[in-house]
């Protein structure tokens, strides 16, 4: 190549958004890639991914309920810090919690991620009485769900609305995202139907949807 005068195209690099924590006490694998759940906040699935702006990366966390696919919550920074994954999680059990949705047995499952393993988090799960769960190392496998989600996420709004210019003009499109994906988004492994109204078609037609958690 050099004596041809060619040079290969370099590629930009993209943010490291899963830094492993230490091993000591790792949760187990309660989901072993079964990404199913028979009610609502039975199983939440977790993660982050990174959108590049005019002024530099910014990072989206998401918390999605298995069950309907439903994102219960999700935050936007410019740092990987753990308040990012943090306030995903506080909107989630916040807005569930406002419905009446009972969290206790809840599983929450993640990657190695530090942010998820961090002190404050665990303990966040642990007030709310759920479960925390993780994946194998470096296997997008164990977090598949999660992973497919920050794919469509990617396709659907951060390359075909872009270029951003920076986490201002990220958040307002995500928050519109999110509220289309929810409630508007035809799924087809919901039947065709957006998160929402199968989240209500359930509450309607279950005569005890919380009972299925511990049954």
């Amino acid at each position: 190549m050099r004596a041809a005068c060619l040079r290969g195209v370099s590629r930009a690099k993209s943010p490291r958004t899963t830094r492993p924590a230490p091993e000591t006490m790792r949760p187990a694998d309660l989901v072993k890639r079964q990404f199913t759940a028979e009610a609502p906040n039975v199983l939440w699935v977790a993660d982050i991914t990174y959108i590049k702006t005019h002024s530099g990366w910014v990072y989206a966390a998401f918390v999605i309920d298995v069950f309907s696919r439903m994102v219960v919550g999700w935050q936007v920074a410019t740092s990987l810090y753990t308040d990012l994954a943090l306030d995903a999680l506080e909107m989630g059990i916040w807005k569930r919690r406002r419905t009446g949705g009972d969290l206790a047995g809840l599983v929450h499952h993640s990657d190695r991620g530090v942010q998820y393993r961090d002190l404050r988090y665990t303990e966040r799960l642990g007030l709310a009485d759920a479960v925390a769960s993780v994946g194998s190392k470096g296997d997008s496998y164990d977090n598949a769900l999660a992973e497919a989600f920050n794919s469509l996420f990617k396709a659907e709004l951060i390359r075909n609305k872009g270029p951003w210019t920076s986490i201002n003009d990220v958040e307002i499109a995500v928050a519109e995202y999110i509220d289309w994906f929810n409630q508007r988004r035809l799924h087809g492994e919901l039947g065709h139907v957006p998160p929402a109204e199968y989240e209500a078609h359930h509450a309607t037609t279950s005569t005890s949807p919380e009972a299925l958690k511990t049954s």
